[in-house]
């Protein structure tokens, strides 16, 4: 079954990544582990809260590349237990939010559990430019 893509629009253009991006995204938002809250603190400010319980500081890594906030959990394997029932799993996780252009990172804390991770949004300036129009001799210029 071929897929139709909201992006093969002839006038959408250089919008590879950003298709790449939702496709990534919609395969992973199956998974519901962590479990997590995005909060809305003001304006200009979000908090992403992910329950990590179990997990310390040395486990988790918090990254951004390409406008897109990786979240990785990896416990350690306690080799030397000896289980008679196991009901906290040891689990490994990697959660990805995707980011809108001027959104930063001011920091991560782990506080009773929990993952809390700031972020801001600072307005992008408005840009308008004008394109100068040259005049051409009639002939394709490729």
């Amino acid at each position: 079954m071929t897929r139709v893509s909201p992006f093969g629009s002839p006038l959408l253009l250089g919008f590879d990544r950003l298709e790449e991006m939702v496709d990534r995204l919609s395969r992973s938002a199956t998974d519901g582990y962590p479990p997590y809250n995005v909060v809305h603190l003001g304006d200009e400010r979000l908090r992403i809260s992910l329950a990590v319980a179990g997990f310390d500081e040395a486990d988790l890594d918090v990254t951004v590349q390409r406008n897109e906030l990786h979240i990785r959990g990896r416990q350690t394997e306690d080799n030397g237990a000896v289980y008679l029932y196991r009901g906290i799993a040891a689990r490994q996780f990697h959660r990805t939010f995707l980011l809108a252009d001027g959104i930063e990172i001011d920091g991560a804390r782990l506080d009773n559990g929990l993952l809390h991770i700031e972020l801001t949004r600072h307005a992008a300036p408005e840009i308008v430019k004008t394109i100068a129009i040259e005049s051409g001799n009639g002939a394709d210029n490729d």
